[in-house]
């Protein structure tokens, strides 16, 4: 894992392809079920307070 890290803070890597969704801690619930569900093709959520 620390290679990886590595590479994403030297900018090598952008992860950020992976996040699909990006909400509001308050929706942390709905967002929740739509991971679990696998909804709106949800794939990683990002959630911001």
């Amino acid at each position: 894992m620390k290679p990886l890290l590595e590479k994403i803070q030297a900018g090598e890597i952008d992860p950020s392809f992976v996040i699909t969704h990006r909400l509001k801690l308050e929706d942390a619930p709905a967002a929740y079920k739509t991971f679990c569900d696998k909804e709106d093709g949800c794939i990683k959520v990002m959630m911001t307070p």
